[in-house]
């Protein structure tokens, strides 16, 4: 579990690095890609998970606490070879992919720390870090968290299991395709350690103009991808009772 725990910390932190640095270098103003748009964040973001799986592939590559959870509904009995699924398992998991976040967030923040420096949009400082919605309404915005992530996570379950075991760029290509389709109303996060952890280093660095940390949303983005992977993985124990699994 040692082994484990450190993959699942340096393919998290690859996808946080990747992925909010692709955020930073659009929103931020004065970067190269400054103004780049919705759909270069949504490339970025899906290259980062790409790149977060490859480095995790010790641990099995979940870097999403989405996926361990959604593994251990759909009855999985490995989260990687020789780790069985099981709620301890599970927390170890849940914590390397929490402190992994965390540190991704903290090097993109150091990767662009003078761009920060002259940020005075604390939104656009905290939208580096976490997600937010366009529409504030609590109920409809985990409902978008929940679709997105049962998106993901039922095509991780279900990619394993085909002939042709699609591997990380089939995943980060279902990423975009989840960003670019369901992510305008709340940024998709589909990955509850993806905003956590970053909204933590937010609240924590020292960044002169960034404000608050918009705590009354950050259980949307934490619960919404959570039921999401219990739905995805009881959708996959459902597939053999409906004759699609052989």
């Amino acid at each position: 579990m040692g082994t484990i725990f450190l993959f699942e910390i340096m393919g998290t932190a690859t996808l946080l690095l990747l992925g909010a640095g692709v955020v930073a270098n659009v929103v931020l103003k004065g970067t190269k890609g400054f103004g780049g748009g919705w759909l270069l964040i949504n490339f970025g973001w899906g290259l980062a998970v790409f790149a977060g799986v490859h480095v995790a592939y010790a641990s099995g590559a979940h870097i999403n606490p989405a996926v361990t959870l959604g593994l251990l509904t759909s009855g999985a009995e490995e989260f990687a070879p020789g780790v069985a699924a099981n709620m301890p398992h599970m927390l170890a998991y849940f914590a390397a992919q929490l402190i992994g976040a965390i540190i991704g967030a903290v090097l993109a923040w150091a990767a662009y720390k003078k761009h920060f420096d002259d940020e005075v949009d604390p939104g656009a400082i905290l939208g580096v870090f976490s997600t937010g919605p366009e529409k504030r309404s609590y109920g409809w915005n985990t409902v978008t968290e929940i679709l997105g992530t049962y998106v993901l996570v039922l095509f991780v379950l279900i990619s394993g299991e085909t002939p042709s075991e699609l591997g990380p760029l089939a995943v980060a290509l279902v990423v975009v395709g989840i960003g670019a389709s369901l992510g305008g109303p709340t940024g998709y996060a589909i990955n509850p350690a993806r905003d956590l952890g970053p909204r933590i280093a937010h609240a924590l660095l020292p960044i002169a103009k960034k404000g608050a940390s918009d705590w009354a949303y950050s259980w949307v983005p934490v619960v919404g991808p959570l039921l999401g992977a219990v739905l995805a993985g009881g959708s996959v124990q459902l597939l053999p009772l409906l004759g699609a699994g052989g």
